[in-house]
């Protein structure tokens, strides 16, 4: 307590005065705030609280079915355990809850509260060797709700699985940064872990369910982590070093094929539709007698069954047209022009290309040889 309440007189007493340059700077005060390396609270003890506490205090969760066997094979820890701190924990198998009240011998006013987020953790499926950790006095608890940030079911599934990751490298990854435990259990993420971890996983949880790809943010707390042990940049300013990842402009929402156009608002009525009555009236059938009406209805059944009929008949006769010929194209004879070709071989004789000529002037050297070795 009393290095909380002198941190922020000194984080005061660094700010600028000058009003301008705090608006300029976006810095939260939990930032500022420093603790001197090796500092630890001293512990609680009953001399600082001898007469012990005035009214006895109680806490009370449920917890599901699932959770039934496990509890009762780690109650016997869970009692040793707030037994140290003298507060007692009971188990209702019936109703399936878990209470903790504190006693005559309880002298730390702050133990019941722990205690209450101990059996809290244990409803959520965290193990009972995590939950324990949050009796001690640099430690706490942090539970997220996420079951409410996504509407679409299968849209949450999803990106509570892009939390986990593959084989859950996603969630150790935030583990080792924050150094917090993170258990990611139906509709809540629980935490436990130091207030400055607690902050960080809320910050990941929170943006992952807004579609923000929880690697991101891994990326950041990699960086702040390198630039925290460096001593000439801790008290630097960051944003240069840290990366701005910009949303991409999503695809606009598909316009549907049909559009269905709204008519202009009119206070009036629409026309009433005229009955049968009336348009016996406009064409004068209403003062007709009923041989003379059934006469008229006759005639026109009659004309629509001729049309039917005709119309049938048609359909009929199509299969017996012959279908129309394509006119016989002629075929051109070309002429062969056999004195074109003779030039064409004469000349390509003259260019020594087609066969060597039928009487050779000039005899070749093989033939002369071939008459010595004869004679």
């Amino acid at each position: 307590l009393t290095a909380a309440m002198a941190a922020p007189t000194e984080s005061t007493s660094e700010t600028p005065t000058n009003k301008n340059q705090k608006k300029s700077k976006n810095t939260d005060e939990t930032e500022l705030q420093t603790v001197p390396d090796g500092w630890k609270e001293p512990k609680f003890t009953r001399v600082d609280n001898p007469r012990g506490l005035l009214e006895e205090s109680s806490f009370a969760t449920l917890f599901p079915k699932y959770r039934e066997a496990y509890l009762k094979e780690c109650w016997p820890l869970v009692q040793r355990a707030l037994g140290d701190v003298f507060i007692n924990a009971t188990l209702d198998l019936i109703e399936g809850s878990m209470t903790v009240h504190t006693t005559k011998k309880t002298f730390d006013p702050y133990a019941i509260l722990r205690a209450r987020d101990l059996i809290k953790l244990l409803a959520r499926s965290v193990p009972f060797e995590q939950a324990v950790r949050i009796l001690e006095d640099d430690v706490a608890c942090d539970i997220i709700k996420i079951g409410t940030l996504v509407r679409n079911r299968e849209r949450f599934v999803k990106r509570r699985q892009r939390l986990i990751g593959p084989k859950g490298s996603t969630l150790k990854a935030l583990e080792l940064l924050t150094s917090c435990y993170v258990m990611v259990q139906g509709n809540t993420v629980s935490a436990l872990g130091p207030y400055s971890g607690l902050k960080e996983v809320r910050k990941v949880v929170l943006d992952t369910m807004k579609n923000i790809h929880p690697i991101y943010n891994i990326k950041t707390l990699m960086i702040k982590r390198e630039l925290a042990s460096d001593p000439e940049l801790r008290t630097q300013n960051w944003e240069r070093f840290l990366p701005n990842f910009r949303h991409k402009s999503l695809s606009k929402r598909k316009q549907p094929k049909k559009k269905t156009v709204k008519k202009e608002y009119t206070p009036f009525p629409p026309p009433q539709p005229e009955s049968k009555i009336d348009k016996e009236l406009a064409t004068g059938e209403f003062f007709l007698r009923e041989s003379e009406k059934r006469r008229q209805k006759m005639n026109e059944i009659k004309a629509k069954q001729a049309e039917a009929l005709t119309k049938r008949q048609e359909q009929r006769q199509k299969a017996f047209i012959p279908p129309k010929e394509k006119p016989a194209v002629k075929k051109t004879e070309n002429k062969i022009d056999i004195q074109a070709i003779k030039e064409k071989v004469k000349k390509a004789k003259s260019k020594k290309l087609g066969a060597p000529p039928v009487n050779p002037e000039r005899p070749s050297a093989k033939d002369g040889k071939r008459k010595k070795v004869k004679s």
